[in-house]
């Protein structure tokens, strides 16, 4: 069974479909690549998934249940987690701190326990930092630990997003345009911590990229889009060479 189906999903702006009729899936433990240019409605679909933008039409199915409707805290919680395409970290706070937020949606104590800071409390602290401490170790950020987000460059800021992400312990990560505004040394690094996020965390990862070299390193399947639209489904070679693929980006006279 896919660990994510989406089925048909639609949404609409001031009467433009942003998105019209896309419908894929992701396999546990594959790498599923969106591809399009720029207004594609890409980071809108990531949108849908993650709640933040409720859809016209479709169905978005994670893990055999229907998430449609359901609130982000609690797509959260079932085990997605998400980056942005525009860094969103607490620049003033270290990333020690920034990857505890990302264990906020697995909270498991009431209020008044953590006001009395109960044993309960004390353990799952423990935990909590000990979870965060294993994805600092796994994606080398132990020199940073106790830096504050403001003063890391910026590739660096680019991989504690996906630590806070990955500090959810998820089943599904998102990764928006991970590779955006880095340099060919740091794409690299990235296809590494993608490549280990799947091979050895065992996670799904559906990401949205421009970067070719990148996608087509790192995915299992590729779905290219464009004005909100599916035009081709395969492998990075086969959606490369689709010819509506082509046209979408350079025009029709390329693609003929």
């Amino acid at each position: 069974m896919s660990l994510l189906q989406v089925e048909n999903l639609s949404i609409a702006f001031g009467g433009v479909k942003a998105v019209d009729g896309v419908s894929f899936s992701v396999e546990p433990g594959e790498v599923f690549t969106i591809v399009g240019p720029n207004g594609a409605g890409k980071s809108t679909i990531f949108n849908l998934i993650s709640r933040l933008y409720e859809a016209s039409s479709g169905q978005i199915i994670f893990d055999g249940q229907d998430i449609t409707h359901r609130p982000a805290h609690d797509v959260a919680r079932l085990g997605i987690a998400r980056t942005f395409q525009n860094i969103e970290l607490f620049d003033h706070s270290t990333v020690l701190q920034n990857l505890l937020i990302g264990r906020h949606s697995r909270r498991g104590t009431h209020w008044w326990e953590d006001l009395l800071f109960l044993p309960k409390v004390r353990r799952s602290e423990r935990e909590h930092r000990r979870i965060v401490e294993e994805v600092i170790d796994f994606l080398e950020l132990a020199a940073y630990r106790d830096k504050l987000i403001a003063g890391l460059p910026y590739g660096v800021r680019k991989v504690v997003e996906i630590a806070r992400a990955l500090a959810s312990q998820p089943r599904l990560i998102l990764l928006d345009e991970p590779a955006s505004g880095l340099s060919v040394e740091e794409t690299q690094n990235m296809a590494w911590w993608i490549e280990d996020m799947q091979k050895d965390l065992g996670l799904s990862v559906l990401m949205v990229e421009h970067d070719m070299s990148l996608v087509s390193r790192v995915s299992d399947r590729v779905l290219a889009v464009a004005e909100g639209k599916p035009l081709a489904l395969g492998t990075a070679a086969e959606v490369q060479a689709h010819a509506k693929v082509i046209e979408a980006y350079l025009g029709t006279e390329a693609a003929s």
